[in-house]
């Protein structure tokens, strides 16, 4: 059988570095994504994986993505959307600036959108597929607070396009789930975090290789964990 493909976005660093190690050392060839061209060379090459230069918030690099992936391998396998900013800490939504929202909107939801309608076509066509969501616990209804709003509202969001998804790949053999790494020691996360990036990534690599009669339209953690909307 051929090596199975995944891609991830934001894997220069933190979880979704984490994440492409885990895969690689599954047999996965990985492509390893990001928008600093020389952050993406250096992280590639330190862990065997593929380079691509990917700003998810820009049509025509998710269209450059689909040519090469096409041209390179033939098919992707799994799709971890896992860019994402983090740009209202410390301030309260009466006080974000509205611009703040939409450039959170535009990574952490229409990047995610963006590479997801990408990708699902291919998806379909060979009948496997799976689309992972970095989402956060912080999206969740059930457990809204004050402040983050941009972040939050993005990941809320982030689940509604999981579920829609879904609904529209259901019986494809595409699966589309949402996961919580957790607060996870990374630039984001910050030093005080629980959790190691190894620890985060596991929650991606699980819905990234579900079996056949996997979930899809599911938000977890952990390993399969389900979590409240």
């Amino acid at each position: 059988m051929e090596k199975r493909v995944a891609l991830i976005t934001g894997a220069n660093r933190g979880i979704g570095f984490a994440a492409a190690k885990q895969l690689l050392g599954l047999g996965y060839q990985v492509l390893l994504s990001g928008r600093d061209p020389e952050a993406v060379e250096r992280a590639a090459a330190e862990i065997g994986a593929v380079p691509l230069v990917l700003d998810v918030t820009r049509a025509e690099a998710a269209e450059a993505a689909v040519r090469f992936v096409k041209e390179r391998f033939g098919r992707l396998d799994a799709l971890v959307n896992n860019a994402g900013v983090l740009l209202d800490e410390g301030v309260r939504g009466l006080e974000v600036p509205v611009e703040a929202v939409a450039r959170t909107f535009e990574v952490n939801v229409y990047g995610a959108l963006r590479l997801a309608q990408a990708f699902a076509p291919m998806m379909v066509a060979q009948r496997y597929g799976r689309i992972v969501n970095v989402s956060s616990i912080m999206g969740s209804l059930a457990h809204a607070g004050s402040g983050y709003l941009a972040y939050r509202s993005s990941k809320a969001a982030l689940n509604m396009v999981t579920r829609v998804l879904a609904a529209e790949l259901e019986g494809t053999g595409v699966l589309v789930n949402a996961v919580h790494p957790g607060w996870v020691r990374t630039r984001m996360g910050g030093p005080a975090a629980p959790l190691s990036p190894e620890e985060g990534a596991r929650v991606l690599v699980w819905a990234a290789t579900l079996p056949e009669d996997g979930p899809t339209g599911g938000f977890f953690e952990g390993e399969g964990k389900p979590l409240s909307w």
